[in-house]
C-alpha cells in the first residue's frame, strides 16, 4: 500500500499467530498511508501454507530479506524501514543482526517480544547490540512478552540507536482495558504518529 508520494516505505511482518491480512496489520497498514508511509506486508511460508507453526529463524528471516528486495524494486527512491509485529519484528532484527538489510535505515517493532509469556529475562535481546541502524520500539505497559523492567534497560543500553514509544495501559496486542479510559483506536492513532515521526526525522538525517 503506497500514497501517491511515499516519504518512507516499511516492509511489515506479521506476527506467529496472524497473517498480514489481520485487522491490526490492515489498520497499521492503511494509519501509515494515511500519514504518507508506504507498506510492504508479507506472508511468511508457514502462514502461506496454512500452518501454525512458526517458521524457523533461518527460513524467517530469508522471507524478511526476499520482502526488503521487492520493496527496493518496487520503490527504489523511497527510504525504506524494516520491521513488524511480534515475531515478524524479532525475525527482521534477527535478519539485521546477522548482515544488514540492504538500504534499510532503520528497524520499527510493535510490540517486540523480549521473553516468552509469564518468563520475564532479557534472553531475546543479545543480538540487538549487534545492529547499527536506528531502531523503533513501539510496546504497551501491559504486554506480557516484553516486561517494562526489562525492556527499559535493553533499550537504555542499546543508546542512541533505540527509541521507546510506550502506550499505557496497552497489552501485546495494543488493546485496552475499558476501565483505563482510553481506546484501541486512541491508541493506534498516536503509535502511528510517532512511527511515521520518527521514520521521516531517521531519513531526513541518512539523507
Amino acid at each position: 500500500m503506497a500514497p501517491p508520494r511515499p516519504e518512507a516505505c516499511l516492509v511489515l511482518a506479521h506476527g506467529a499467530g496472524a497473517g498480514m491480512t489481520h485487522p491490526f496489520m490492515a489498520a497499521v497498514a492503511e494509519g501509515l498511508n494515511a500519514r504518507g508511509i508506504a507498506t510492504l506486508r508479507f506472508h511468511f511460508p508457514s502462514m502461506e501454507a496454512g500452518s501454525k507453526r512458526p517458521d524457523r529463524p533461518p527460513l524467517a528471516q530469508a522471507t524478511v530479506r526476499a520482502a526488503v528486495d521487492a520493496a527496493r524494486e518496487r520503490l527504489p527512491k523511497v527510504p525504506l524501514f524494516a520491521g513488524g509485529k511480534s515475531f515478524g519484528g524479532r525475525m527482521t532484527s534477527q535478519a539485521q543482526a546477522e548482515a544488514p538489510l540492504p538500504d534499510v535505515a532503520g528497524l520499527v517493532f510493535l510490540a517486540f517480544p523480549l521473553h516468552p509469556a509469564g518468563k520475564p529475562s532479557d534472553e531475546r535481546a543479545d543480538h540487538l547490540t549487534r545492529i547499527s541502524v536506528p531502531m523503533l520500539f513501539l510496546q504497551g505497559t501491559r504486554d506480557a512478552l516484553a516486561d517494562m523492567a526489562h525492556l527499559r534497560p535493553v533499550v537504555a543500553k542499546l543508546g542512541e540507536r533505540a527509541t521507546l514509544v510506550v502506550s499505557e495501559q496497552a497489552d501485546h496486542a495494543f488493546h485496552v482495558r475499558l476501565r483505563s479510559g482510553r481506546t484501541d483506536a486512541e491508541i493506534l492513532h498516536e503509535m502511528l504518529d510517532r512511527a511515521a515521526a520518527w521514520m521521516r526525522g531517521v531519513a531526513a538525517q541518512a539523507a
